[in-house]
């Protein structure tokens, strides 16, 4: 019998510790298949932060190393510089890179590090208790603004994608979702654009993924994929924000 589909070669066989309906299990899938289909499982790096996705290490069968809270973009940015034939990736969530980790991620993409950043964007600190990140929605609710996010208190969330792109050294960014099967396939493709420009020499290459947090912001997972669809993706629109391939050539 022909197999027609299987799991990526680049995921080991441990149980995902994410909660129900969680979408880090889908985009872990999305970037194992794209080191398989690429041919870099044996040549690639991931850098797990400290968030959600701290166990990513536990994942992926390529090497994974393990930084400090934030500072996933400058332990790859080590790793890239002393291995420049290696693919190096880190796989961040918003509490990681766009709070503690903000100055990291900047400065990489300002240098233009032949690294490629995949961001979970919740809107929402998920692992230490649904906190407010710096992208929680203005009204959104959660443990530190039990009564919403005040844009007058607080400020207007980060929108990551946007600021990334006004850098010279970020050759790609682009914000996709996986909320369903289209938007899956765009993910896929945007990640799989961002790994091959990284193979191909260009400077910092970026996907931001906008992802649910069912438990954190108290929905079931349906409900919480039509929160994402109504609430977040005004906020944060998908498309491409920067796509420098031909400056970086």
């Amino acid at each position: 019998m022909a197999i027609v589909y299987q799991k990526s070669k680049a995921l080991t066989d441990a149980e995902l510790h994410y909660c129900p309906g969680c979408t880090h299990g889908i985009i872990h899938k999305l970037v194992a298949e794209t080191l398989e289909e690429l041919g870099i499982i044996g040549t690639t790096v991931g850098i797990a932060p400290v968030g959600c996705s701290v166990f990513a290490y536990n994942y992926f069968t390529c090497d994974m190393m393990e930084a400090a809270h934030g500072r996933a973009p400058a332990v790859a940015t080590g790793v890239k510089r002393t291995h420049p034939d290696l693919s190096v990736f880190t796989y961040q969530g918003d509490g990681d890179l766009a709070a503690i980790g903000t100055a990291e991620i900047v400065h990489a993409a300002m240098r233009g590090e032949k690294i490629t950043t995949i961001f979970v964007n919740n809107a929402i600190y998920g692992m230490t208790g649904g906190q407010m990140a710096p992208t929680t929605l203005v009204g959104q609710k959660a443990t530190t603004a039990p009564y919403g996010r005040q844009k007058e208190h607080y400020g207007s969330p980060i929108r990551m994608c946007e600021m990334l792109s006004t850098i010279d050294g970020c050759t790609y960014a682009e914000r996709v979702t996986v909320t369903d099967v289209a938007n899956v396939v765009k993910a896929k493709k945007a990640i799989k654009k961002a790994f091959t420009l990284q193979q191909q020499g260009a400077g910092f290459t970026f996907v931001e993924v906008l992802s649910t947090c069912p438990t954190n912001w108290g929905l079931s997972p349906l409900k919480a994929i039509d929160w994402l669809k109504d609430n977040m993706i005004p906020y944060y629109p998908l498309g491409v924000y920067a796509n420098r391939t031909e400056e970086a050539k």
